[in-house]
């Protein structure tokens, strides 16, 4: 497997995690509100040191950083789902709340998208989120991906205190390589 690149944007740049990312994770991962959606709960300072250390040896998470100073602001994941043929990637992200309302979020998965389609000859991005989680589905449909269903109880992340799975619905999207060399046409 080859080495990850970095990507950049005009303000942002997407790096590999390197261990050393625990303290900028931590200052979101520790929020509950950050992980309501997400199948996590709040993480101390020892699990994001952890988290940091293997996101640093996969492939599937970027650091994104701001340009000036280097601080990270939040990660994006992006994966080839099986089967590999199929040419099938997810995008997912969390970005830490202090660094909301600048276009971050979409500048990076922006990024990413032009990177997957571009570099590595995706067919097809998916994304998933909560319905009712409306600043990720609108980042989404920012992004020109098309809501194609709502999935009902689709899944869960907890369970009540009697143990049985609270479920929750979720949207999918998706975006084909046809439609975003489109977007970039008539975007120029």
């Amino acid at each position: 497997m080859s080495a990850k690149p970095t990507i950049e944007t005009a303000r942002l740049s997407l790096r590999s995690f390197r261990p050393d990312d625990w303290r900028d994770l931590h200052e979101y991962l520790s929020q509950p509100a950050v992980l309501e959606f997400e199948p996590a709960d709040p993480s101390d300072e020892a699990q994001c040191k952890v988290l940091a250390a293997e996101r640093s040896r996969g492939s599937a998470f970027w650091a994104v950083c701001l340009k000036v100073g280097g601080k990270m602001v939040g990660h994006v994941y992006f994966s080839r789902l099986e089967p590999p043929e199929l040419m099938t990637w997810e995008l997912g992200y969390i970005f830490n709340p202090a660094f909301g309302g600048h276009g971050y979020a979409t500048e990076a998965c922006r990024a990413l998208l032009d990177h997957g389609f571009g570099e590595l000859g995706a067919h097809r991005v998916v994304a998933m989120c909560d319905p009712k989680n409306p600043p990720s589905w609108r980042l989404l449909e920012r992004l020109s991906l098309r809501r194609e269903g709502h999935l009902r109880q689709a899944g869960f992340f907890r369970r009540d205190d009697d143990g049985a799975p609270l479920w929750h619905d979720a949207y999918q999207y998706a975006l084909v390589a046809e439609e975003w060399r489109d977007l970039a046409r008539t975007s120029r």
